[in-house]
């Protein structure tokens, strides 16, 4: 199915890893020019060969999201480099799970900093570029921990339901002007956070990393985690014209896990 992305600047945040990384490959593979950025040049770097590898190109560049200037400038430099960016998949990151016991004040800062504002920072620039040229598709990857509570995702899931909200608003905000926004909610995911989040429930509960593995698999109701690629085919689809009257969505990917309407 050709989804119409072919020749279209996609920026995807946090692309030198885990499904940031997974987005760049897939939107490269339907002929799209992919725009990387993560605050780390040298992992931005790696990224691109690993791409190379597959016959793909990736263009980075690098800021930290959680400055607004920095989002602002890179906006920009993206604009003036590369061209109007028609796609915007935010992936960049992650609050760090912590037991309630270690959860003070300046880890929820620490938490909305590095989730919420890494998102919202650059969103700003981009859907106003969008509104102003009528067109546009902005992805979102945050994550169900903003609509199940966890007693050691507070931080992190109080960013994501904050996320969901500022992303459904904007999406209604900007519809008339052409502008599409959408969620896509992962679940357990296989990369390199999901062992942070067991070193984590491990303190909390005093039980094996392993352990607490086993647990949180059975609660999958397709027995496993989800990978990283499975998550960017939802996000190309959403942000090309073949959901072209999809907006305001928030789309769960936790294997059945939440069972919820």
């Amino acid at each position: 199915m050709d989804l119409g992305l072919a020749g279209r600047i996609v920026v995807v945040t946090g692309a030198s890893k885990g499904i940031g990384l997974a987005c760049a490959k897939a939107f490269a593979r339907e002929g799209a020019k992919v725009i990387g950025v993560s605050r780390d040049i040298a992992h931005l770097h790696a990224a691109q060969h690993d791409l190379q590898h597959e016959g793909l190109r990736l263009d980075i560049a690098a800021a930290d999201l959680q400055d607004s200037v920095a989002a602002q400038m890179v906006v920009e430099y993206i604009e003036n480099e590369f061209g109007p960016i028609d796609v915007l998949v935010n992936c960049a990151g992650a609050a760090k799970r912590t037991p309630i016991a270690e959860l003070h004040a300046d880890a929820m800062h620490a938490a909305m900093q590095a989730k919420y504002f890494t998102y919202m920072h650059i969103i700003d620039p981009v859907i106003r570029h969008m509104a102003s040229r009528g067109r546009g598709s902005i992805v979102n990857v945050v994550g169900q921990g903003g609509k199940q509570a966890h007693p050691i995702h507070i931080g992190g899931g109080a960013a994501n339901a904050a996320l969901m909200l500022a992303s459904v608003g904007y999406a209604n905000a900007y519809a008339a002007k052409g502008v599409r926004v959408n969620v896509i909610n992962p679940g357990m995911t296989n990369t390199g956070r999901v062992q942070e989040g067991l070193n984590a429930a491990s303190r909390a509960s005093g039980r094996p990393a392993q352990d607490v593995l086993a647990e949180q698999l059975a609660e999958i109701p397709v027995g496993r985690m989800a990978e990283p690629p499975e998550i960017a085919d939802v996000a190309v689809f959403l942000a090309s014209p073949r959901a072209s009257y999809v907006t305001g969505a928030v789309i769960p990917m936790d294997g059945g896990k939440s069972s919820v309407i």
